[in-house]
């Protein structure tokens, strides 16, 4: 086994596999680039390396960097965990060269696999059912446009060298193919640097089945089951399952075969899966093998008992698989969700930015993902950075069966409180709240079907959220000393005591005038309007800024965060910000003024499409802007004229910066 192994990535895989490192006696190298410095993968590994600037193209990416980080540390071995270098077969190879072990398939897999054109060609000599398409090596317009229509719509058009959902595109008629065509290939080659593309039969309303396998350099293939990954959303997944629901013992078997004759087609070593469109009928299409350890492998974990990070070191340091086919089995059910910066309800776009406050639960079927922290400084937590995915955290729970397991999820997403970004942590309540969902009617359709009741507009705040946050601001007060300077003094210590009554407080919310009256420091009436509530309030941790409460019958654990001219109230799921007059804060809010089309966040102008007094029409497509591995296009809000044009192609830009000024 191996004494020391360099670790190619960053994050919550990073932080992954560390611990597996340690449970075995391994030690671990961490890369880390301008924008990692400190976070947590950098703090848990034995040594760390930086590597470059914050772009992963100058760090992650720069295979030469990397390799000498190893060579220079004694490590042994590489792990490229996913993402990054991960399915790149000139990194595997510069691995080897350099004489270390590549912790994964070697190049030749990677590279078949990887052009998906030939590993379609192939999965079927080795009778894996594929997808009616055109995979072939011809990419000019005219043989592209011929082989559509041979198809017919709608088709899917995807990057060959592609996944997670880059560079792929649905188009639905004939006139969208050539736009479809320019944007699929344009983010291809920006994404993996290959604008190559294959062309697939759109099936209607597909399941998305994969299955994990796993080889060794003995001659060995084994799979341990599937995950169900359909819920999806603009091709990327979001909630991934094990086993998928509904799939009898004999269709668990055929794919379970299937994905080993993919599997042992190309001799394949180490971790790996084996996706496939599992259509109404029940019949299955091999989709594409990602030659790599999934994203979604802690639910593969959960129910089969296996860590896969152990199995891969003991595979790559040339031993058996721990365990033959027959001795795999399923015990319970499994389901994770992605904790994502971003905001479903502004399509989706990716959020960068500091975490505020964050907590995550902690119960006995409960796994965690990630390498997100809060309270890192003054200013907040870790920052979610431009650069990478924006992912914050994978929640994992298991139970005996689906139903449990969908029970303790509700329950976790329901105790996960994070602010200082947009997340899409109510979404993921409304996607496992959905009938639909607890039904297991599943399809990568689901989002796009029950898109407007997955976006059902957040409750507005009512009396008990006035009396919760006018609790909030009262315990800040008076636990964080908000009027009382850091020279210590009894004053600091006699809470709501004072001799000639009881402590009041007058507080302004959303232009509602809420009063509390303090009978002790656990007791009070806070008046909303003209309705009056008794409550109680009870704190077990000083250091926190949750508490329990008691008001109107009904009893909670909220949380409070006081931010200038914000409050944020957290209660039973819910997550209001409410507007406040705080007598601290000094800044004003910034708003944009009509007019002006600024960026939705920061990136890098992909193209722009008009010049000053152009004329449009509205949904023109006005400027493409790249930010978190996806592609975002400007439009024009209405009819009108281009006053101005602040940006030109290849320009970084930040956040709120007026791209266009529109008339």
């Amino acid at each position: 086994m191996f004494k020391k192994i360099l670790i190619a990535n960053r994050g919550e895989i990073a932080c992954r596999i560390i611990r597996t490192c340690r449970y075995m006696g391994i030690s671990t190298v961490a890369l880390y680039s301008e924008a990692d410095t400190h976070s947590l993968h950098v703090e848990m590994a034995d040594e760390a390396v930086f590597i470059g600037e914050a772009a992963p193209t100058q760090s992650y990416l720069n295979i030469e960097t990397v390799i000498q980080a190893a060579q220079d540390t004694g490590a042994e071995a590489i792990h490229p965990g996913y993402g990054f270098l991960s399915e790149n077969a000139k990194f595997a190879k510069a691995v080897k060269k350099a004489g270390l072990v590549f912790i994964g398939p070697d190049a030749k897999s990677i590279e078949v696999m990887g052009a998906k054109s030939a590993s379609k060609a192939l999965m079927e000599k080795a009778g894996v059912p594929l997808v009616p398409g055109y995979h072939g090596d011809k990419q000019d317009e005219k043989t592209l446009v011929a082989e559509a229509e041979k198809i017919g719509f709608p088709l899917l058009i995807k990057a060959s060298a592609g996944g997670g959902g880059k560079g792929m595109r649905v188009v639905e008629k004939k006139s969208d193919f050539k736009d479809g065509l320019s944007a699929a290939m344009r983010e291809a080659k920006s994404a993996f640097g290959d604008d190559h593309v294959l062309l697939e039969r759109y099936l209607a309303n597909p399941r998305h089945i994969e299955i994990q396998v796993f080889g060794d350099t003995h001659g060995n293939v084994v799979h341990l089951f599937e995950r169900d990954c359909s819920v999806q959303r603009r091709h990327q997944k979001i909630v991934e399952e094990a086993p998928a629901p509904g799939l009898t013992e004999d269709l668990r078997r055929k794919m379970g075969e299937a994905a080993i004759r993919a599997a042992k087609a190309i001799n394949y070593v180490g971790a790996g899966t084996v996706e496939f469109l599992l259509d109404e009928d029940d019949q299955f299409y091999f989709m594409e093998m990602n030659t790599r350890l999934q994203v979604e492998h802690p639910v593969t974990e959960e129910i089969t008992g296996e860590d896969l990070v152990e199995w891969q070191l003991i595979v790559a340091s040339g031993g058996k698989l721990p365990k033959a086919q027959d001795d795999l089995t399923i015990c319970g059910h499994a389901i994770e969700v992605r904790l994502y910066a971003e905001d479903p309800w502004n399509g989706f776009l990716p959020a960068a930015g500091q975490i505020g406050y964050l907590r995550y639960p902690f119960f006995g079927e409960c796994r965690i993902e990630t390498a997100v922290r809060e309270n890192l400084t003054e200013s907040g937590g870790d920052e979610v950075s431009i650069h990478y995915d924006p992912m914050i955290a994978k929640i994992v729970t298991a139970g005996a069966d689906r139903a449990e397991a969908l029970r303790n999820m509700h329950e976790a997403l329901y105790a996960t409180r994070l602010t200082g970004l947009k997340t899409n942590l109510q979404f993921l309540k409304n996607v496992i709240a959905h009938p639909a969902f607890k039904k297991a009617d599943l399809t990568t359709k689901f989002v796009d079907k029950h898109l407007d009741r997955l976006l059902k507009t957040v409750q507005k705040p009512d009396n008990i959220t006035y009396v919760v946050a006018a609790m909030g601001i009262v315990d800040y007060r008076l636990r964080k000393n908000a009027y009382i300077s850091d020279t210590p003094s009894p004053w600091d210590e006699i809470g709501s005591w004072r001799q000639a009554g009881n402590d009041t407080y007058s507080i302004d919310l959303n232009d509602k005038q809420i009063s509390v009256e303090m009978y002790s420091d656990m007791a009070a009436e806070v008046m909303v309007g003209d309705t009056a509530f008794e409550v109680f309030v009870n704190r077990s941790d000083d250091e926190d800024m949750s508490f329990d409460i008691e008001c109107g019958g009904h009893s909670m654990n909220a949380t409070v965060i006081v931010d200038k001219a914000l409050v944020e109230v957290l209660y039973d799921g819910e997550h209001f910000s409410l507007d406040y007059s705080n007598p601290l804060a000094v800044d004003e809010l910034d708003f944009d003024g009509a007019g002006k089309l600024t960026a939705p966040m920061p990136g890098k102008i992909v193209s722009v499409n008009v010049t000053a007094g152009d004329k449009v029409t509205k949904g023109a497509p006005l400027i493409i802007l790249e930010a978190m591995k996806m592609e975002h296009t400007i439009f024009a809000p209405a009819d009108g004229t281009i006053e101005a044009v602040n940006a030109n192609p290849g320009d970084q830009v930040d956040e709120k910066l007026e791209l266009i000024a529109f008339k």
